[in-house]
């Protein structure tokens, strides 16, 4: 029987409106070497692909449907994973789950202790994934969200109490008997077999833990740094109970206490990081412990509004709660009735509560102050603005910044290498070099107790977890660790201006009729401008109304991209917007017009031209003011070399205008909404690394096509899925905070590599025994240990110092 290699996958596909997009995706997957069958069923919108996993992976195919312009639909799950100690405890379990068919990522923060898997879940389960991972020797502690807060805390301190005991006993018996053998006092009994009686016990009890992850993974045919170490305190001891009786070795062969005080080290280490690491994760707690638990709502019976107190997973939407002064606001909603202000600091990172009445959104996880509200819910559960705001706190923590496969592959070579070393080192002693057996053994013992993997390990994650989640306190949502790495790199930022450095609430400022009376041109203006959604139509018909011009029914309405609209009023054909609008409908503009015209743009101001029965008819001057701290803003980022440029839909001569009050140089004007991503591709294409910071309501193109898209929102009004950094609040200085903190945390993780890779080039090599023969320093195996325990800590507590950062551009006012 021919063994069959080929996989089969099965995807699920959304954003298919037609048999021939099916037929597309079945064509481009058929197209890929490796695949031997593709079939996709536009009905159930499924995708049945038999393929060669030696040459394709699940991840290639489903790239292969997003490339086409669809996306996949697959779940995304968190699990918490026990017993990892290194970075080769992450590549062990990467590996592991990587190889389930139907999982397409994987990445495991070590930090975190957890584990980010995308999956398909037609083709796998969790239910396998946790096979994996318990048959690699670590423990499942369940999915995120399963278990409560409380649960986790007890789970936790645990785990830190008995790590403090294992080493507390470790330092209870080692030290009194390393003070014995220094101090040479004759005792009445045989000192070796004492210390054999004496420590036996504690070490079995203080190194189980090491040994019995050192042998799960050996099992699994891995090595990792519970191999390295248990083989260091291995070695002492056995080499102390073989001196003890004589066999082979001599009696002066005595490492007791330095096994047991080893292992003890390991035990110290390890529970000052997991302490360390418990804070890195500190800012998704506070998001989470901001959930409400309880909600009151008002249910109508016989005619009464009867208050009833709910758990807020009941509230369903439509419900109208009711929130008293002091309470936590439940779930988002619309406020229908009631006036309060209502601190929003915990989700916006703005200090001024906000005022709240009639139609103001609420949201779930801000504190109502002073007055009684009610509101109608709309989103509730995972769809709140907070629990979207978890989701992408969490995923960012586990995800990894490009940076790290350097310390990815350093790690995969460390052990083998570290194992090498030490080996050679002890043949180079005693054999070559004539040392004795105990110094040989002595310097085996050293190296692999002070080689550790873990501070490498520990560099980026740790960096990541802290880092994104101050942002996430400042109001600054990073989605993933490649934006924070991204950004770093950033030539050149580019500005939209309509909503993002104006206030995006244009006014009508000027009212010119040149062939009827102003109050007939704005009129005729507002009656079609009421058909359109764009913000100065909004503004004409603003205008009309607050002078209580009562508007007409137009027909034949149509909409010309960034150049304007037409229609017929009162069977008058009429034209607005742009001179190229009025150029194409064949409408002359006479010199005195175009004075007019160019006198509104000098100030700054957009000319909306009106044209009635193809002749011009007037002009309306409509401006939109700067945001506050928008100068400040470009201002701080040129401090940091950076390249600002505007991108708009206005003429030159506005643009410039604008430009020119907040200090940016750079302009392109007259861009049409669907051509601002090819501005962006052309700035790439000459090796600009961009940034478009836009409001993330008609710029996505241009959002999804920059290296990093900052989506700029209004408050607690978020597009969350906009960008790759999303600014919760409306103020531009939070833009180069966003900037400011990426620069941060990336430097911190180079100085966390650094420091890991400089602690093992330096005291492997001190450890092998190099500076003996000039200066005659060793290392004692004691004191790698300690040096060891202390490289991871002293990397967490590094990133840990991430949490009081402030960027310097949120202590900015402006002046």
């Amino acid at each position: 029987m021919v063994n069959n290699p080929k996989k089969k996958a099965e995807i699920k596909i959304s954003g298919m409106h037609c048999a021939s997009c099916a037929l597309n995706v079945e064509k481009s997957l058929q197209e890929l070497e490796g695949v031997g069958e593709a079939q996709v069923n536009f009905g159930t919108e499924k995708a049945t692909i038999e393929y060669d996993p030696k040459k394709l992976k699940l991840q290639d195919l489903e790239k292969t449907v997003e490339n086409v312009g669809f996306s996949v639909v697959n779940e995304k799950v968190i699990i918490k994973v026990g017993g990892m100690t290194c970075a080769m405890c992450v590549q062990a379990i990467e590996g592991i789950l990587g190889k389930i068919t139907g999982v397409s990522e994987v990445n495991v923060n070590l930090a975190a202790e957890k584990a980010y898997v995308t999956y398909n879940p037609k083709m796998t389960s969790v239910a396998e994934m946790r096979q994996a991972i318990e048959d690699l020797g670590y423990e499942y502690l369940g999915l995120e969200g399963e278990t409560n807060e409380d649960q986790e805390e007890k789970l936790q301190q645990a785990d830190l109490n008995g790590k403090r005991n294992r080493f507390t006993v470790a330092f209870a018996v080692s030290i009194p008997l390393m003070v014995l053998m220094y101090v040479d006092v004759m005792l009445p009994f045989n000192m070796a077999y004492f210390m054999l009686v004496v420590t036996i016990l504690p070490f079995i009890y203080v190194s189980h833990p090491i040994f019995s992850a050192a042998y799960r993974s050996l099992q699994n045919h891995n090595l990792n740094m519970d191999v390295m170490y248990s083989l260091g305190i291995g070695v002492a001891f056995i080499s102390s109970i073989l001196g003890t009786f004589n066999i082979v070795l001599t009696p002066e062969f005595m490492f007791y206490e330095t096994a047991l005080m080893l292992a003890g080290f390991l035990m110290l280490g390890r529970w000052l990081e997991a302490r360390a690491k418990g804070r890195t994760g500190s800012a998704i707690k506070k998001l989470v412990g901001l959930q409400a638990k309880n909600a009151t709502i008002l249910r109508d019976e016989e005619g009464d509004s009867i208050e009833t107190q709910i758990p807020v997973e009941e509230v369903i939407v439509g419900d109208v709660v009711m929130v008293k002064p002091g309470e936590r606001i439940p779930v988002d909603g619309k406020v229908i009735f009631g006036e309060s202000y209502v601190d929003e600091s915990m989700i916006t990172g703005e200090p001024i509560p906000s005022l709240k009445n009639t139609g103001s959104v609420v949201v779930g996880g801000t504190i109502n102050q002073n007055g009684i509200l009610k509101f109608q819910a709309e989103k509730i559960g995972k769809d709140t603005t907070l629990a979207q705001i978890i989701r992408l706190v969490e995923s960012a923590q586990g995800s990894k910044p490009p940076v790290q496969r350097i310390a990815d592959r350093a790690v995969s070579y460390f052990i083998p290498t570290v194992l090498t070393i030490a080996i050679a080192a002890f043949l180079v002693w005693y054999f070559l070099l004539g040392s004795t057996l105990l110094f040989g053994l002595t310097i085996l013992i050293s190296i692999l107790v002070v080689a550790c993997p873990c501070a490498l390990g520990l560099a980026t994650p740790t960096a990541v977890t802290v880092g994104i989640g101050r942002g996430a306190e400042l109001g600054i949502l990073v989605k993933n660790g490649e934006a924070l790495e991204i950004s770093e790199k950033l030539t050149t930022i580019l500005f939209d201006k309509t909503g993002t450095l104006t206030k995006g609430k244009p006014e009508v400022t000027n009212i010119i009729g040149t062939g009827l009376d102003d109050k007939t041109l704005l009129f005729i203006a507002a009656s079609v401008e009421n058909n359109s959604q764009h913000p100065l139509a909004e503004a004409i018909v603003t205008k009309a109304r607050d002078n209580d011009i009562k508007l007409s029914d137009t027909e034949g309405f149509n909409t010309f991209a960034g150049k304007g609209v037409s229609a017929t009023v009162n069977g008058k054909s009429v034209v607005i917007g742009t001179r190229n609008l009025l150029k194409e409908n064949d409408v002359e503009i006479s010199e005195d017009e175009n004075e007019m015209i160019l006198k509104l743009e000098l100030e700054g101001k957009t000319a909306v031209l009106v044209a009635i029965n193809n002749a011009f008819s007037g002009i309306l001057g409509v401006a939109d003011t700067l945001k506050d701290n928008t100068s400040l803003a470009i201002k701080e980022l040129k401090k940091m070399d950076l390249e600002v440029a505007m991108i708009t839909g206005d003429n030159p001569r506005t643009a410039e205008v604008i430009a020119g009050k907040i200090g940016i140089e750079r302009i392109m004007a007259g861009v049409l909404p669907e051509d601002k991503s090819a501005e962006v591709k052309r700035l790439q294409e000459n090796g600009e690394v961009v940034a478009f910071v836009g409001d993330g309501i008609n710029d996505a193109p241009a959002l999804a096509q920059a290296d990093v898209g900052i989506a700029i929102g209004s408050g607690t009004d978020v597009a969350i899925e906009s960008g790759e950094i999303v600014l919760i609040k409306d103020d531009l200085l939070d833009a180069v905070a966003g900037v400011q903190l990426s620069e941060k945390v990336m430097g911190r993780i180079k100085l966390n590599l650094f420091w890991a890779f400089a602690y093992n080039v330096i005291l492997i090599p001190v450890a092998a025994g190099l500076l003996y023969p000039t200066l005659g320093i060793t290392f004692r195996p004691e004191y790698a240990g300690l040096a060891m325990a202390l490289s991871s800590v002293t990397i967490v507590t590094l990133s840990l110092l991430l949490k009081g950062y402030m960027p310097p551009s949120k202590n900015l006012e402006e002046s």
